[in-house]
């Protein structure tokens, strides 16, 4: 893939990205994985790394695309064009907000919208899971070699939903149960 084609893919995927960096990671598995440039196990490892950094996500994601296969100006430039979109749209919508504000078709878009987003974001979490805590070959008699990475993503969710853990701190109690116990 060309740089000017990798920055259209990007554009694109900012295009439509609404919702937040989880549904940019579908958008990104679509255009990238499902098209043959990276192979699963690598995009999620990026998909890791991206978490792990500072920042939105869907920028991480694009900016670590770039750098992998174009350098540090592909880290750019994919960076770019992924955030461009956005700034078009809300460029636009501040000349117009307050037409918009209290248009009706405007409002009823908006909430259909928000149902689908959350069903491209639950596919992220679905393919993330699958990758991360299941084998490539699992089986309902492989289950006991998944247990201990199940039984982190069920203690993970609680610590930061019921205990309100910082996502940070679950991070680490993550990485630092891999090296001990994995």
């Amino acid at each position: 893939m060309t740089l000017i084609k990798l920055c259209a893919t990007f554009f694109y995927i900012g295009l439509f990205t609404i919702g937040g960096g989880m549904v940019a990671i579908t958008l990104m598995q679509q255009e990238l994985v499902d098209k043959g440039l990276i192979d699963a196990e690598k995009f999620f490892n990026m998909v890791a790394i991206s978490e792990s950094t500072p920042g939105p996500i869907g920028i991480n994601m694009a900016t670590y695309v770039g750098i992998e296969f174009y350098g540090v100006l592909g880290g750019i430039l994919t960076t770019f064009f992924t955030v461009l979109p956005s700034l078009i749209v809300i460029i636009i919508i501040a000349r117009f907000i307050q037409k918009l504000d209290t248009n009706p078709y405007v409002k009823s878009a908006f909430s259909t919208v928000k149902p689908v987003v959350a069903g491209l974001i639950a596919v992220a979490t679905w393919n993330v899971v699958k990758i991360a805590i299941l084998p490539e070959n699992f089986s309902i008699s492989s289950f006991a070699e998944i247990l201990p990475q199940l039984l982190f993503f069920v203690i993970g969710i609680l610590l930061l939903s019921i205990k309100k853990m910082h996502p940070i701190a679950v991070v680490l109690l993550g990485a630092f149960f891999g090296i001990v116990f994995l």
